[in-house]
């Protein structure tokens, strides 16, 4: 499909934030009429990658770096809420979702995945179940939201094996903590939890479109 094609092109960086381009050079490289390709950058545009300019083809939209830590701060906000709701005695949640995330992250050593998609998606759903768990279903629905527009760069988290082991360890604290209702210990864990792969990801996020412009 040629909007999952240019959408992998953009998160692999082998379109590069700033770049331009034409339909027609796209149709060409990837063997396709132009209808499929206008059609997959409309939906690009519409979700914040690419931007049409007048007469002149399309670009690759920078990166935001002021947005993305806009709604990583929006997503501490709500994590950090559905896990104090999670340790509290007068509020319903869904045990059996917890469950199976613990049936995941505390997992001994010798069974962790090592397959880097595989744990970036676990990763997400982690966080996603956390928040569906806490019983409150428009906080899940914004924090979806949240998730969808981060993703793009959320997942070159994923890029060494050491921040892999580092996840694992770190959602099993968090479980734990949940698990034995320590609300603060469990809000600070998530909380340093975010903040590190943040910075992780800004940090990758600049070499890697260094080193595209380097080999462009």
């Amino acid at each position: 499909m040629v909007y999952d094609q240019l959408k992998r092109d953009v998160a692999d960086f082998k379109l590069i934030p700033g770049d331009r381009f034409t339909e027609n050079e796209l149709s060409e490289r990837l063997g396709v009429s132009r209808t499929p390709v206008r059609q997959a950058l409309f939906r690009l545009q519409q979700e914040g990658y690419v931007e049409v300019l007048f007469r002149n083809g399309w670009r690759v939209l920078p990166f935001d770096f002021e947005l993305f830590e806009q709604l990583y701060d929006l997503r501490m906000v709500l994590e950090t809420t559905a896990v104090q709701r999670l340790c509290s005695d007068s509020v319903k949640i869904d045990r059996a979702l917890l469950d199976q995330l613990a049936a995941i992250w505390l997992a001994p050593v010798a069974d962790r995945s090592t397959d880097i998609r595989q744990v970036a998606q676990w990763d997400e759903a982690f966080h996603c179940t956390l928040m569906a768990a806490a019983g409150n279903a428009e906080m899940a629905r914004v924090h979806r939201d949240v998730t969808e527009r981060i993703r793009i760069i959320r997942r070159l988290d994923f890029t060494k094996q050491a921040r892999i082991n580092a996840t694992y360890d770190e959602h099993a604290e968090i479980l734990r903590a949940i698990q034995y209702k320590r609300s603060d210990q469990a809000m600070l864990l998530l909380r340093a939890h975010i903040q590190t792969s943040q910075s992780e990801v800004r940090k990758i996020t600049l070499h890697q479109i260094h080193l595209a412009r380097e080999h462009d």
